[in-house]
């Protein structure tokens, strides 16, 4: 038993990724119904920029990432938050946007299983939350139309002063 608690504990990350891929698929053909973004990685990065969406497109091409249809929204929130995708980020993330007032199965889900199978995080996880909870609602944008607004801007407008120093405004790289 102490074999098995202990290859768990060297897998745990490993887990969690192979549980968001395989979960993401099944949560967009079952929960989102809206359109995808008619808007490709390049488009992006052909933005101004200072625009939010030229900042997506970093994001997006640091992690040789393409925007997953109906979800462009997550992304977003990695560039405005400054979470990076890793594990612990994605979780943490997931945690901020609790605190800002998102609700969704998914959301339940990832926080759930982070706290239980990653609970050297808790407290990481709960700086986060107070975080969302401290900023200005941004959780029910519609990102594709703030596009072409200011990175800098936007950022000032969602998380109050004390808030921004306690994110690390280039992580999500």
């Amino acid at each position: 038993m102490k074999h098995l608690f202990k290859i768990f504990k060297t897998k745990r990350k490993q887990l969690i990724i192979w549980l968001f891929q395989h979960s993401q698929r099944i949560y967009t053909s079952m929960f989102k119904n809206h359109k995808p973004w008619d808007v490709t990685k390049s488009d992006l990065l052909n933005l101004p920029e200072a625009s939010f969406g030229r900042h997506l497109g970093e994001f997006l091409d640091a992690n040789n990432f393409e925007l997953i249809a109906k979800v462009e929204r997550h992304d977003c929130y990695h560039v405005l938050c400054g979470y990076s995708t890793k594990v612990e980020d994605e979780i943490a993330l997931q945690c901020l946007c609790y605190g800002n007032g998102k609700r969704s199965p998914y959301l339940y889900g990832a926080i759930g299983l982070g706290v239980v199978i990653l609970p050297d995080y808790f407290k990481y996880y709960y700086q986060s939350f107070k975080i969302g909870k401290a900023a200005h609602p941004f959780h029910h944008f519609d990102y594709q139309k703030l596009l072409n607004r200011s990175f800098v801007d936007f950022r000032m407008a969602i998380f109050p002063k004390a808030q921004l120093s306690l994110i690390n405004l280039n992580s999500y790289a």
